[in-house]
């Protein structure tokens, strides 16, 4: 028992250390293995595959992009038959793919070849009022030295696709094609771009060329003069003074001493001889209509799409009157301002404007003009027919102090009425064409 016990308890240290004349030496140290930083070799084989896979998907892209649904199920077919004919001898296999294959080589004859076209697509018209006629042209020309096979044209159209046959072109022959462009609805329609496809009478292959850019048509909303009626409540408190004073204006307010870089001409020269010291006139300065337009987008607030594009037509109508008066305006939604600038802009601005649950309501828009236009004369906020009488009152809140607020409520087929609601005009409209009536009683 001793004996092993001897035998484990050198056997440790020899495991460990070599002895050599009576000396222990150490055990010499291996050196590690370098570590492989496997991200960094990673990154630099993605590196340098990037351009191999650009430069075979620049070749393969294009073929693969000719093959159709058809083409797919052709080629399967062509692969399985061929690998049942060899494998298990069906003689009907090898039909199926010597069809299918004829068929493939057949079809590549009508998507090979360049086409030489120079395709033109105008318009009529790029902004129309909602409901009225908008045409369009596709003009096709062979600008090649050869004959045309016969192609089909589509001219992507909204959410919708036109086509067109485009028969055998001699050179330098060309074709044209009319469209109408349906205008039912407000909107942005874009146009584009126009494609020449080829391919067999089956569909087994088809090849696109695109040859022009998108095409924007504005579809603006409907609108109406308001000549002699909306403006009234804006000439009533244009050229009124205000509190705030002025060293040049029209109405006069009271003499005061003179300071250094004042106006000389303001100097009233009898006071100041009578007095001894210079005094100068001061006035009170005068309003200048500033109109604030707020549309309400937040879906809510309108019990049908009908009421939101009543509002739509309403704030166009005053806008567009204000812009044409050359009256200061500002144009907001729920979601931020509009482009104003213009009457063209305000228009196209209109044209794309869409309502939405996530939109905030009445409140938050009231808040918005206030914030937008802090020097406002008057401001109209356009909503629907669901709008309670107390989010009207909580939109006025933050509407600036002496400008004049009025709420115009939009609900086809209501009757006009008028009424005051704290310090808010409230107006209804049911139709377009009441909206010069309306504005008349609010300047009443």
């Amino acid at each position: 028992m001793s004996v092993d016990v001897e035998r484990e308890t050198d056997a440790a240290p020899a495991r460990s250390a070599r002895r050599r004349g009576g000396r222990t030496l150490p055990r010499p140290r291996v050196p590690s293995a370098p570590r492989v930083d496997v991200r960094a070799r990673v990154s630099r084989g993605l590196a340098l595959a990037r351009p191999v896979a650009r430069s075979v998907g620049g070749w393969v892209h294009p073929v693969v992009s000719v093959v159709g649904p058809a083409g797919w199920l052709a080629l399967g077919l062509l692969v399985a038959g061929t690998w049942a004919g060899r494998r298990v001898g069906w003689a009907e296999a090898w039909t199926v793919a010597v069809v299918c294959g004829l068929l493939l080589v057949i079809a590549v004859g009508f998507v090979v070849g360049r086409s030489s076209y120079h395709v033109g697509l105008s318009l009529g018209e790029q902004r129309v009022v909602v409901g009225t006629r908008a045409m369009g042209e596709v003009t096709v020309r062979n600008t090649g030295s050869r004959m045309t096979l016969p192609a089909r044209i589509e001219l992507p159209v909204a959410r919708g696709l036109a086509s067109f046959r485009l028969p055998r072109l001699a050179a330098g022959a060309d074709h044209s094609d009319l469209f109408a462009i349906p205008t039912r609805r407000r909107g942005l329609v874009v146009l584009g771009p126009v494609r020449s496809v080829r391919g067999d009478p089956i569909g087994l292959l088809r090849r696109q060329v695109r040859w022009t850019e998108p095409v924007d048509l504005y579809v603006h909303p409907r609108t109406v003069s308001l000549d002699g009626a909306s403006a009234g409540f804006l000439r009533d408190i244009e050229g009124l003074p205000t509190q705030d004073l002025s060293s040049n204006d029209i109405a006069f307010h009271a003499l005061r001493d003179y300071v250094a870089g004042d106006d000389r001409r303001s100097i009233h020269w009898k006071t100041t001889a009578r007095t001894g010291r210079m005094v100068v006139r001061q006035f009170e300065e005068t309003r200048r209509s500033h109109l604030v337009v707020a549309l309400s987008t937040c879906t809510g607030d309108y019990a049908e799409p009908d009421e939101l594009e009543l509002a739509v037509s309403c704030a166009a109508s005053l806008g567009q009157q204000a812009i044409r008066e050359e009256k200061a305006i500002t144009a907001i939604t729920s979601r931020g301002p509009l482009r104003s600038t213009t009457a063209i802009r305000l228009l196209d601005a209109l044209s794309v404007v869409e309502s939405s649950d996530r939109d905030p309501g009445l409140a938050s828009l009231g808040r918005a003009a206030g914030t937008a236009a802090p020097d406002a004369s008057a401001v109209i906020l356009v909503m629907g027919s669901t709008v309670e009488p107390a989010a009207v009152l909580a939109g006025s809140v933050a509407i600036p102090a002496g400008a004049l607020t009025v709420a115009l409520r939009c609900a086809p087929g209501a009757a006009v009425s008028r009424r005051t609601l704290g310090g808010v005009v409230l107006v209804t409209v049911g139709e377009l064409a009441q909206l010069p009536q309306v504005m008349r009683r609010v300047a009443a």
